[in-house]
């Protein structure tokens, strides 16, 4: 099981690249909690794996309702 040292970041820019998503999408899935999130100084950085998660979820969500 990989630690908190193996565990890699990404800014609030980078997941909103990855996502494909404007950086106040980003924002507000941090703030309603939906994409889970640590303070670092006055920046968010995400879980790489949260991420991935958060990505697999909402296909998932999409395949089940069409």
């Amino acid at each position: 099981m990989p630690g908190l040292a193996d565990a890699r970041f990404l800014t609030v820019a980078e997941v909103a690249d990855v996502m494909r998503v404007s950086r106040m999408t980003v924002y507000r899935l941090v703030h309603s909690g939906d994409l889970p999130a640590i303070r670092f100084g006055r920046s968010f950085r995400v879980p790489e794996s949260a991420v991935q998660g958060a990505m697999s979820n909402r296909v998932a969500d999409v395949s089940r309702s069409a």
